[in-house]
């Protein structure tokens, strides 16, 4: 029985042509004709100047080092997230405070940021400064609340970088995710909605800003016939070759999005059906003024109001059919490693990685796939 996955890649089959065409010219080096088309095309799409990188840890990375965000710095970020938010802040010696999650969307809460923002102010993190960023996440593809965020950042004067890592294509009041702050960050990973097996990108609405990411990404080689450094950099540039997969992935995107969409309408639709039993499964909502890729398809299964059946019942039912599915991301603040940081609380990620559950989501899921899940499904929900 195959397996069924999470959220595989989906290659087009143009990939091939732009991949060619890069090893027709030799041009196997980090940088070449085909990144720059690959950065056009996604300026094309979201609107922002933009510099492709090895991976969108490497982006937010480098929009810290931009920001000359360093030790001791504040950095307000959201808990419910994967450790690939939080580890460039740590790489800068900085002090990450987690913000906790809104019943709506999942993502940072605007009214716990402002209580974050107060608290540093006051001296309850240790000294008395303001944050030196923001940090939200449009976590599965869902955009956050950027009109509030955004709002607190206004009012303190706090840059926004964005991880819009999981939600290219998302938008917010008609906005892409990823272009309401000073910096957002795209993700190509494997398992992203597009990939260039690994990569990704840091976009910004300043061409300046976005020149100097590629000076850094590139070892920050001074203008010299030598090679010649006058401050750190970073090997950080997304291959040649790599970008060349990105290209005709780019060329299926929205039908990507699309496919990924009507996965979550199945899901809903069996869901309904399960829910007419006496069971309440709950799926991520998406807010009006919102357009959710819906990276991953989201359930909430509370076991007072399932006869008891618990997210964890689930997934080993779906793992013994071989059918792949995953708890939502652990929050940060509850990881060993991150555990004497602070936190603004709501209680709403502690309770969503308790009862939540991410079901298999790829683009190219098929009819057959669908029934053995559904089937599954049934049989747990009976």
């Amino acid at each position: 029985m195959n397996r069924i996955y999470l959220s595989p890649p989906h290659q087009s089959g143009a990939e091939v042509k732009f991949v060619n065409k890069v090893f027709a010219s030799n041009w196997l080096a980090p940088v070449g004709d085909t990144l720059d088309s690959f950065e056009l095309d996604i300026k094309n799409y979201c609107g922002r100047e933009v510099c492709a990188l090895n991976s969108g840890s490497s982006a937010l990375h480098l929009s810290l080092v931009i920001q000359n965000i360093t030790h001791d710095d504040y950095v307000l970020v959201q808990t419910h997230t994967h450790i690939a938010t939080i580890n460039p802040i740590i790489y800068q010696g900085a002090v990450p405070i987690f913000i906790d999650s809104e019943e709506e969307t999942w993502n940072m809460c605007p009214e716990a940021l402002e209580v974050a923002v107060q608290n540093c102010l006051a001296g309850k993190y240790g000294e008395a400064k303001l944050p030196k960023a923001i940090i939200p996440v449009h976590l599965y593809g869902m955009p956050a609340k950027m009109d509030g965020i955004m709002k607190v950042a206004n009012t303190h004067g706090i840059p926004v970088i964005e991880d819009a890592a999981e939600s290219l294509g998302s938008t917010y009041h008609d906005k892409h995710t990823g272009t309401f702050g000073k910096m957002g960050i795209y993700s190509f990973n494997g398992n992203k909605i597009i990939t260039t097996s690994g990569g990704g990108a840091l976009v910004s609405e300043d061409a300046e800003l976005i020149q100097k990411a590629r000076f850094l990404a590139t070892q920050a080689r001074d203008n010299a016939p030598h090679y010649q450094h006058s401050q750190v950099g970073y090997n950080y540039r997304l291959s040649n070759v790599l970008a060349g997969i990105g290209r005709g992935q780019m060329q299926v995107l929205d039908n990507r999005i699309a496919a990924r969409r009507a996965n979550f309408e199945r899901y809903k639709k069996c869901f309904a059906e399960v829910n007419t039993k006496g069971y309440s499964i709950q799926l991520q909502q998406e807010p009006q003024g919102s357009f959710s890729n819906r990276w991953l398809s989201c359930i909430v299964i509370n076991p007072d109001v399932n006869k008891g059946i618990t997210r964890e019942a689930v997934r080993l039912a779906m793992e013994a059919k071989n059918i792949e599915s995953r708890p939502l991301w652990k929050p940060m603040h509850l990881q060993p490693v991150f555990e004497k940081y602070p936190f603004v609380s709501t209680g709403v990620s502690e309770r969503l990685f308790d009862v939540g559950l991410c079901l298999p989501s790829g683009s190219n899921l098929t009819d057959e796939d669908f029934e053995r899940i559904f089937s599954c499904l049934d049989s747990i929900f009976s």
